[in-house]
């Protein structure tokens, strides 16, 4: 309960990017091209793999997925940032600013669970490729993302449940552009250290982990690749990783910008910039670096390119010969 001279908080006011205002349209624009083309890449990487019977494979049906919480992730967060750069603040429900920061851990654990399926479905192939259709099949896939969905929504609705516990009296005003874990927490006037060790736990299961398995299945991938006698053959296998491990540097490259680059406490807005990193930089590398390293997305997407190209002059010549 707040004091009696403190004031409940309803309502959390995100001062966005307070003294940059004068330049809110080239701001603006900033936000809007990235998140479009965040879409458009993205979406057109899921309708790629979902109508290609070359791509029905585990790695690509992993892709997919990855694509789809690109856009999931953004969509919880951007929008928003849009709004209140054009009005220059924002006001958010608090219920409402537990349900952004909800989304955003989810989708941001999904992924984390999924890069590190990816590799563990690269060690398969290349380590044990004899034993690869029946360790890594459709079924076994599906069950992976709806055990990673179960998986990520059982460690935050517990951190949801003390979030909604604590009390939040008095200031209201954070100094981002959506409601991130440490402003929010920093609000309240309730003790913390709880929530604070539950998320710290959570997120190194979460994020560690992963990298753990990760950085395990490719030892075991480049020993592997290594004892091959075919220099043809190691360039080959080595070739089907390399927009895999670019994803890892990307994912993980910004977690490190993120909580483990040194911080100024007494610089809190320096937060809101860094978290441009996980919300904006990583979702807009993915479709890049499938479009571009990926020798079976590019074959797909100039099939599809031509198929358009093909079928549109049909199209208008016949809406004109209807006219």
């Amino acid at each position: 309960m707040c004091e009696f001279n403190q004031t409940q908080v309803t309502h959390i006011k995100l001062l966005g990017f307070q003294g940059l205002y004068k330049y809110k349209i080239l701001i603006f624009i900033g936000f809007l091209l990235p998140y479009l083309f965040i879409l458009s890449g993205n979406i057109l990487i899921i309708i790629i793999v979902e109508t290609n019977d070359q791509l029905k494979i585990p790695m690509f049906f992993f892709l997919k997925h990855l694509a789809a919480y690109d856009v999931l992730m953004t969509t919880s967060v951007i929008p928003m940032a849009l709004d209140i750069i054009i009005k220059e603040e924002g006001n958010v429900p608090l219920a409402g600013c537990f349900i952004q920061l909800y989304c955003l851990a989810v989708f941001g654990y999904l992924q984390s669970f999924l890069i590190a399926a990816m590799s563990s479905d690269r060690y398969l192939a290349i380590c044990k490729p004899l034993r690869y259709s029946s360790l890594m099949n459709s079924h076994v896939c599906s069950r992976m993302i709806i055990g990673f969905w179960v998986l990520a929504i059982t460690l935050l609705s517990s951190e949801l449940i003390e979030l909604f516990q604590l009390n939040y009296c008095g200031l209201n005003s954070i100094d981002h552009f959506f409601c991130d874990f440490g402003p929010l927490v920093g609000l309240s006037t309730s003790d913390t250290s709880v929530l604070i060790l539950q998320d710290f736990i959570n997120s190194t299961f979460t994020f560690v982990f992963p990298f753990v398995i990760i950085i395990i299945t490719y030892i075991c991938i480049v020993v592997t690749i290594l004892k091959m006698f075919s220099i043809s053959g190691q360039r080959k296998a080595f070739s089907t990783c390399s927009s895999h491990l670019s994803i890892v540097c990307a994912f993980y490259g910004t977690l490190i910008i993120v909580y483990v680059a040194p911080s100024d406490d007494s610089s809190t807005s320096m937060n809101k910039y860094r978290a441009l990193a996980y919300t904006l930089v990583s979702p807009l590398m993915n479709p890049i670096i499938y479009s571009l390293r990926n020798h079976e997305i590019k074959r797909a997407m100039k099939k599809l390119l031509s198929n358009i190209v093909t079928v549109l002059p049909m199209l208008l010549d016949r809406n004109c010969g209807v006219a």
